[in-house]
Order: C-alpha cells, then sequence, then structure tokens
C-alpha cells in the first residue's frame, strides 16, 4: 500500500515514520512540503498529487491554552482540515487515520468513558477535535479515529523531563492531583497505528472511533512521583525526593483553557476487535525513562 503520512517532524510522526515504513511506499510530509492542514486548498492537492491507500494524520493544533485565543487556527487545522482529509480520502477510496482526544469529553465523573459516551468538551481546542471527529464521520469515509490521552516521547518536551529538571532545581515541587488519565507513548501509539492500518485494510468493517491510550490510569501528581522515583534509583540526584512532591487541586494552578479531571478512556474495544494487548502505562514510561537517563 501507498501512506501518505502528514505531521512527520512530531513526536507522534516521528515514530510513525518508523512503524508505518514496514507497511508499503511511506510517504512523509511536514507543513513545508505540502502538508501545511492550515491551506486546505494545498492540502487537498497534495492528497490528490500522491493519491495514497492510507492518509495517516498526525498533524494538531495542540497549543491549549493558545487555541483560547487563537480560535480560527485551530479550528482550521483541528477541524476543517479534517474535514478536507475525509472529503479526499473518500474520493480515492483511502482509509484516513485520524488522532482525537480525551478533551471531547466533559472530564466529569469517575468512570473511563467508552467510545460511544456522550462529548462534552470545555476548550476551544476540546471543540475544534470533536468537529474534526464529526466532519470525518459525516463524510463517509473509511477512517480509524483514535482518541488518546496524555501523549509523551523521549524525542522532545515531555511531561517527565520537566519534572525531572525542575526537581534537580528547586526546592519545593507542586503538581496537580485531580486530574486523572493514562500517560500513552507515541512509540506505542505508533505502533498500534500500523495493526490497525494492516487490519482494517484488510476488513474495511473494523473503521470506526477507537479510545487508544495505555491501560491503568494515574494523576499528574504520582505519574510525577513514578518518574522521580525511577530516577533516583538510577542514581539521578534531585533536590525534591519523591515523597516531597506536594499535590495541590487543578484550581490552584489557573490556566486559560479547562482541563478536564476525569480523562480516562476505556480502551477495551480496540483491544477486542483487533485482538491486541495495551500495556500498562508504566510499562511505557519506565522504557522512555530508561532511554533519557
Amino acid at each position: 500500500m501507498k501512506i501518505l503520512l502528514l505531521g512527520k517532524n512530531g513526536q507522534l510522526g516521528w515514530e510513525l515514520q518508523r512503524a508505518l515504513a514496514p507497511l508499503g511506499t511511506l510517504v512523509a510530509l511536514d507543513r513545508h512540503e505540502g502538508g501545511d492542514l492550515a491551506d486546505s486548498a494545498a492540502l487537498a492537492a497534495t492528497v490528490k498529487r500522491v493519491a495514497p491507500d492510507v492518509i495517516v494524520n498526525a498533524a494538531a493544533y495542540t497549543a491549549v491554552d493558545k487555541a483560547e485565543s487563537d480560535v480560527e487556527a485551530a479550528q482550521q487545522i483541528n477541524a476543517a482540515a479534517a474535514g478536507v482529509l475525509a472529503r479526499e480520502a473518500k474520493a480515492l477510496g483511502a482509509l484516513l487515520v485520524h488522532y482525537s482526544t480525551d478533551y471531547v469529553f466533559d472530564g466529569s465523573g469517575e468512570l473511563p468513558r467508552n467510545e460511544d459516551a456522550a462529548t462534552g468538551p470545555l476548550s476551544v481546542y476540546g471543540r475544534t477535535k470533536l468537529e474534526g471527529e464529526q466532519l470525518i464521520q459525516a463524510s463517509g469515509a473509511d477512517a480509524l479515529v483514535l482518541r488518546t490521552s496524555w501523549v509523551y516521547a523521549a524525542r522532545g518536551g515531555n511531561f517527565a523531563k520537566t519534572m525531572l529538571r525542575l526537581a534537580a532545581e528547586r526546592d519545593q515541587l507542586k503538581v496537580v492531583a485531580d486530574q486523572i488519565g493514562a500517560p500513552t507513548g507515541a512509540d506505542l501509539l505508533a505502533d498500534l497505528t500500523a495493526h490497525l492500518v494492516r487490519a482494517t485494510w484488510a476488513d474495511r468493517s473494523l473503521a470506526g472511533v477507537y479510545h487508544a491510550v495505555a491501560s491503568g490510569e494515574t494523576s499528574w501528581h504520582a505519574y510525577a512521583q513514578h518518574v522521580l522515583r525511577r530516577a533516583v534509583a538510577k542514581g539521578v540526584v534531585l533536590k525534591v525526593a519523591p515523597d516531597q512532591v506536594q499535590a495541590i487541586p487543578t484550581s490552584a494552578y489557573p490556566v486559560p483553557a479547562p482541563r478536564p479531571l476525569n480523562s480516562r478512556l476505556d480502551n477495551g474495544r480496540l483491544q477486542q476487535r483487533f485482538g491486541l494487548v495495551l500495556p500498562q502505562w508504566q510499562a511505557g514510561v519506565d522504557r522512555m525513562l530508561d532511554e533519557i537517563l
């Protein structure tokens, strides 16, 4: 198959280049090479020119707080561009892979949400990502929409690196403890994508919306403690010990865009339909820490 990958230089795009390459011919583009989601006409022209069997869209507007005042750009990149890709995929008979987010939900309650749960985004970012999902579904294209959460990678910045730096520099560290989710590695997402593309290319009835997250759950506070414990065990010297990290509520750390408190996503449907096992979140985080440390 011929695969068009958009957003090749992002954390996920970088891993996708590795994971998708064995499936066929991979055309990987960034926004300077015809893959600019901000330009719908150029984006459509690129898809027509490449004429792929599979389109994988790893590009998005992810500046959650900035989106509150940059609504037009977020809407174009997260929603309108998704609609363009879906329309072109439908015309080509191609399979579209698109990534969405836990931010399409309102974050209420304490139970994991499945794919059929009612949405209710709290922010511009969440609303534009949900609109992107809806445009894809309305297009009639065969698509895999993968909702994920708390994505990290060894390459580039991430929460774990920030915690390690701050714990080495500061005398105290405060981290939000009432937001619950599952840290999910970009490498896991990329490998999942390759499995799902191969299976869905053979059986289009598998297309649909799936929750693609690592198993288990944690808070940002407990996540930080886990990272610091791992670092200490490897001999890293820190000013703030893991047990000294202070837990604070979301309300004590105001930001422009509201965050969902409950980011738990039920990944059971994906595991059952594709015959896969999604590992506990600690496994990926530990592997990433081993690499960066």
